[in-house]
C-alpha cells in the first residue's frame, strides 16, 4: 500500500469507530459536558500520545473562555473539591495517572475518565467514564483488529472524540468559532 492508500484505510477504521461509539458513549458524553459546564477549573493529563490529545482538547477549552489546566507543566493551580480533573488513558492503568486520579478522589474534584477500558484501575475510581473503542499498545491482547501501530487508534479516535465534545460545549454556551477567536494567542 502506498501512503494514500493506508491513509484511506486508518479513515475506514475511524468511521468504524465512531459508528461503535453511537450510544455506548451518550451518557458519559454528556455527563462530561455538564461536568466542564459546572466545574470551576478543569484539569487534563495523559500520558505520551493520549497526553497529547488531551493538551489540543485543553487549548480549545481555553479558546471557550474556561479555566483549563495541563497537569504537570509550571504554571498548574492547586486541585479543589468544585474542579474536574479529566484523564485520557487508553489502558486506564498507567502508574502516573492512577496516582493523580487517586489525589483528585482525595480532593473531592470530580474524576473523568476516557479510555478503552471503563472497568480498569482508574476507571473505577472515576465518576466519569468514556468508552472508546481501540486497540491499546501491546495488541496481542484485544480483539479489536486494526493495521496501525500500538495505541494510534485510540489516539486518533480520543482526539475527534474531544473535537466533538468541543462542538457540543459552544452549542450548550451559544458559541460559534468567531466568538472563540477572541481568545487565541495574538502575541506573534
Amino acid at each position: 500500500m502506498n501512503v494514500t492508500e493506508y491513509t484511506l484505510e486508518i479513515m475506514g477504521e475511524l468511521q468504524r469507530s465512531a459508528k461503535l461509539m453511537l450510544g455506548t458513549s451518550s451518557t458519559g458524553s454528556e455527563a462530561l459536558v455538564a461536568a466542564i459546564i459546572q466545574s470551576r477549573k478543569i484539569f487534563v493529563a495523559g500520558a505520551g500520545r493520549s497526553g497529547l490529545m488531551v493538551k489540543a482538547f485543553a487549548m480549545r477549552l481555553m479558546h471557550l473562555g474556561l479555566d483549563i489546566h495541563v497537569v504537570g507543566e509550571t504554571v498548574t493551580p492547586g486541585l479543589g473539591k468544585e474542579d474536574l480533573l479529566l484523564i485520557a488513558s487508553g489502558s486506564g492503568e498507567t502508574k502516573s495517572l492512577l496516582s493523580m486520579a487517586k489525589k483528585a478522589k482525595e480532593l473531592e474534584a470530580k474524576l473523568a475518565i476516557v479510555t478503552i477500558y471503563p472497568e480498569s484501575t482508574i476507571g473505577r475510581l472515576a465518576d466519569i467514564r468514556i468508552s472508546l473503542p481501540g486497540s491499546p499498545k501491546d495488541q496481542s491482547e484485544s480483539s479489536y483488529h486494526t493495521i496501525q501501530p500500538m495505541g494510534s487508534l485510540f489516539e486518533q479516535t480520543l482526539l475527534i472524540f474531544l473535537d466533538a465534545t468541543i462542538l457540543s460545549l459552544m452549542q450548550k454556551q451559544g458559541l460559534d468559532s468567531s466568538s472563540m477567536y477572541g481568545n487565541h494567542a495574538n502575541l506573534e
